[in-house]
């Protein structure tokens, strides 16, 4: 998937409880400094943008992390550190290892959260931001079916278990093909010494998630406060972002222009043509 190969690297981050290593997949001529940083959903990882950064890399140097505990990053020593504040920062260093000249954020649920937390605040370097499928109210429903799987740390005897399970907790995700399938199961797999197979992910993620206050007044006041160029992608059947709240976030704030995906829930996943091109488009303008 995509059109370019990556490379992969770490940087040190530090949380409450020490330092930890953070894993990115680094897309481009490491030398270009127009670049655009990808930030994945709660469970997920940086490689959910390979083709979108497949697409991208001839004109930006594309940086997609492996958030804290997901991916090939470190798990926190202290599952409370999963945590916005611990995610800034991170983000924050490697904004400041890439020394962009020109910065864009492409964020996917929580990674769109984290692009409104940064380019909302006073002398952001962010200058174009992409929201995919998420807002300032979250709806409680999709809170619960998230709740529902998040941390459960399923054990699967093959792999093909664990494909069915992801199919089966990403169904909004919409109709992917086998391959889509396949390459999300993958990047979300680690085998165990036993040969069993679990998801790659800390399953402490959930505790800070479980015990989230609704932060969507403070959330608005970012939402207010950026005055870049906004793309907001929303799945028409989304459970997580209402139709109601997108519009809001349009008629609000930076004036977001609202592009729906028909047939999907959350999140639209960049992976098809249809979703990758109008992304690109803005980026390129």
């Amino acid at each position: 998937m995509g059109n370019g190969t990556f490379r992969e690297r770490r940087l040190d981050i530090l949380s409450p409880h020490g330092f930890s290593a953070m894993h990115y997949y680094e897309w481009g001529d490491p030398a270009n400094r127009d670049v655009v940083i990808c930030v994945h959903g709660l469970t997920r990882n940086g490689r959910d943008f390979d083709a979108l950064a497949g697409e991208l890399c001839g004109r930006f140097r594309v940086l997609c992390p492996d958030i804290p505990g997901r991916g090939k990053s470190d798990w926190l020593r202290d599952p409370n550190d999963y945590v916005f504040a611990t995610y800034v920062g991170a983000l924050t260093a490697l904004i400041a290892r890439a020394e962009p000249e020109s910065l864009s954020w492409v964020g996917t649920s929580m990674g769109g959260l984290l692009g409104i937390a940064l380019a909302g605040q006073p002398g952001t370097p962010i200058r174009r931001l992409v929201v995919n499928d998420v807002g300032p109210v979250i709806e409680q429903s999709a809170l619960q079916r998230i709740g529902a799987y998040v941390g459960a740390n399923p054990v699967f005897a093959t792999f093909a278990d664990l494909e069915a399970h992801i199919r089966f907790v990403s169904a909004p995700f919409g109709a992917l093909t086998d391959a889509q399938w396949r390459q999300l199961s993958e990047t979300t797999a680690r085998q165990l010494p036993d040969g069993r197979w679990a998801l790659g992910y800390d399953p402490g993620i959930a505790v800070p998630f479980r015990a989230a206050q609704d932060q969507s007044a403070l959330l608005w006041a970012l939402w207010d406060a950026i005055s870049c160029p906004v793309l907001l992608l929303r799945g028409a059947r989304s459970d997580l972002l209402a139709r109601a709240t997108a519009r809001e976030m349009s008629a609000r704030g930076p004036g977001a222009a609202l592009l729906e995906f028909p047939d999907v829930g959350h999140a639209p996943m960049l992976l098809d043509a249809n979703q990758i091109a109008p992304v690109a488009a803005f980026l390129r303008a």
